[in-house]
């Protein structure tokens, strides 16, 4: 069986964040729940953090600021942002998703998990097999 992914959840609103947890977990992926920003970044520094999932409006450090120092300690982990105050958002914010609370459905916010995280992991390599050569009279392919 495959180790799951691990989702690092961060949002204050505690009800959210619960509803988002629990449809995580259901669909297979481990998730750290944090209340603010400043919690998450110590809990992405301890390691384990695939993917970040985010709300914009949080005390202490908000999700922008949380995503800015994520990417600079790894710059591969994907991000995703979402607000239910903005509706729209610069892209010049490091985050690799944006999603307005309420105007996404949870099959939506899956796929963009999905599709980050395989983004993430690059495309399957493939395995070169060496074959032992044949014994000298053993049989052969072909032969008549």
């Amino acid at each position: 069986m495959k180790p799951k992914k691990t989702i690092l959840c961060v949002d204050d609103n505690d009800q959210l964040l619960s509803i988002r947890k629990v449809i995580l977990e259901t669909r297979g992926y481990r998730v750290i729940s944090c209340a603010n920003g400043r919690e998450a970044l110590e809990v992405f520094k301890a390691g384990g953090v695939d993917l970040l999932l985010t709300d914009l409006a949080m005390p202490e450090m908000d999700g922008s600021e949380l995503i800015e120092q994520i990417k600079k300690l790894s710059p591969e982990t994907p991000a995703i942002l979402f607000s239910g105050k903005v509706r729209i958002y610069e892209h010049s914010n490091r985050a690799d998703v944006f999603l307005p609370k309420g105007m996404f459905d949870p099959m939506e916010l899956m796929e963009r998990i999905r599709l980050l995280l395989v983004k993430k992991r690059g495309p399957k390599r493939v395995v070169r097999v060496d074959l032992p050569p044949m014994a000298a009279g053993g049989p052969q392919i072909g032969a008549a």
